[in-house]
């Protein structure tokens, strides 16, 4: 990574330039490590990226509170952290901020419930299949209702039933052959035969 230092000299308290000039010197040895670490904090290299030259330009600007430059690097990480929190917080308000504007301009916001027509297909299905499984002769219907709608395991069904797990798979195979055909009819207009 490459970062490109836009920085104005500037002149220290006592009137020189060495203060800049370890400036430079500690962001090329550190900025490398502190990048490492934006990449595991921000999740990503471009935010990484921004947020250490963000992190450079105050670090630069709030020079004269470092006291030794070899707290440098533990000091520009910090300074990149809470640089990489903000942004995170921006983004976490942005789709509050967004709600905010559409709803200024008097745009109404998507609701998280399904439209109306599908929730009336939605109930209209499940009408249907309440009619399949109703429609199941009664050797059938408690195998189909344990395991398809209650969602028990075939040897639970069994043994609630107090039959062989040969004959539980049987008569689900044939409870889900009636509920598929009856719902086939149903769904085509036709007559159950």
């Amino acid at each position: 990574m490459t970062v490109c230092y836009v920085l104005e000299p500037r002149q220290c308290h006592n009137g020189s330039m060495e203060l800049d000039l370890d400036f430079n010197a500690l962001a090329k040895q550190h900025k490398d490590s502190v990048y490492r670490q934006m990449i595991r904090v921000c999740g990503n290299r471009e935010d990484a990226e921004d947020v250490l030259i963000e992190a450079l330009l105050k670090a630069y600007r709030h020079l004269d509170q470092l006291r030794e430059s070899a707290a440098f690097r533990a000091w520009l990480a910090q300074i990149a952290k809470r640089v990489c929190w903000q942004l995170k917080e921006r983004e976490a308000l942005l789709p509050l901020l967004q709600l905010s504007t559409l709803e200024d301009e008097g745009r109404e916001v998507a609701g998280s419930e399904p439209p109306p027509d599908a929730q009336l297909a939605q109930q209209q299905m499940k009408g249907l299949l309440n009619e399949a499984i109703d429609a199941l002769p009664a050797l059938y219907r408690p195998v189909y209702e344990l395991c398809d709608v209650e969602n028990l395991r075939g040897d639970e069904v069994a043994q609630k039933l107090g039959i062989s797990r040969a004959a539980m798979k049987s008569r689900l195979h044939r409870a889900r052959h009636l509920v598929r055909t009856h719902l086939d009819a149903a769904l085509t207009g036709q007559a159950l035969k």
